[in-house]
């Protein structure tokens, strides 16, 4: 088989897994430029495998570490134009030597995955804020390069974005991450200052106090969003709006936190949460 061969059957295949595990960032999402999807899926693929290898199945920490190890020389070497045999790399190969700058941010996201393995709960909002960096940041960053708007206030206005999307996705799953793997993504000082313990979380305890630490913890959310709201304008086309139904996506998922009685509630949107998500996408 060609090597052209080989990169078109890896593009498929990338493309294939992205339908099939298709989560909350835009996955070859038709919204997109063309010229974007086939990029994208392959991105996602491999992040969705190396997430795999932290998060699934019954493996030890030290196992699950080592195959992120693993993954990352993988990367390098298809970085440098040597990837074996799994398609994924075959794929990203190619996307790399389009542009090298993307091997940065696909690097940043195994320091998350190793993060998700080793570390449970964050002390401080900033290192929590460190963590999305590396685990939420990097999509942003990627589909910037990929579209040549990579520009400093771009970034910047991604990267807020991106983290407050985390932020809230932490905000809907409070009770999964703990209860399923013992994961708190709300800051322990930010506990202490309201009288929070962990044992509340583990009990499932509402109370106003735990109530008022979470509205923080929107606030926030809330405002590192709306910061980055000017990106969805400074794109073009089909991404520009893409962007903007992300960003009032997560407007009104704060809305819809805002609103549950039950802070351990997952909310969930209705049609007409997007009929209006996507009247506001596009009209303002």
């Amino acid at each position: 088989m060609s090597d052209s061969s080989k990169i078109l059957q890896a593009y498929a295949f990338c493309q294939k897994m992205a339908r099939e595990h298709y989560e909350n960032f835009p996955v070859a999402s038709r919204l997109l430029p063309k010229t974007l999807r086939q990029p994208v899926s392959v991105i996602y693929a491999y992040a969705r495998t190396a997430d795999d290898f932290a998060d699934e199945g019954d493996a030890i920490a030290e196992t699950r570490l080592s195959q992120l190890d693993d993954y990352e020389k993988f990367l390098l070497n298809a970085a440098k134009g040597h990837p074996n045999q799994d398609p994924i790399f075959i794929a990203l190969a190619d996307v790399i030597k389009n542009d090298p700058r993307l091997l940065q941010p696909l690097r940043n996201l195994l320091i998350a995955f190793r993060s998700d393995v080793t570390t449970k709960q964050y002390e401080t909002f900033h290192q929590l804020l460190k963590y999305c960096s590396n685990s939420a940041n990097p999509v942003g960053r990627l589909i910037l390069l990929l579209s040549n708007h990579a520009t400093e206030q771009n970034v910047a206005y991604s990267d807020s974005i991106c983290s407050a999307l985390q932020l809230i996705n932490f905000l809907q799953d409070i009770d999964i991450d703990y209860q399923e793997k013992k994961r708190l993504y709300i800051p322990l000082e930010d506990m202490a200052e309201f009288s929070v313990n962990t044992s509340q979380i583990a009990e499932r305890q509402n109370s106003p106090q735990l109530t008022a630490l979470v509205n923080q913890q929107i606030d926030k959310a809330h405002h590192m969003l709306l910061e980055g709201k000017p990106l969805g304008r400074n794109l073009p086309g089909r991404l520009g709006l893409e962007i903007r139904l992300t960003i009032h996506g997560g407007l009104q998922v704060i809305n819809a936190l805002r609103k549950r009685g039950d802070v351990f509630m997952q909310p969930k949107l209705q049609l007409s949460d997007w009929l209006a998500i996507a009247s506001r996408a596009i009209f303002t």
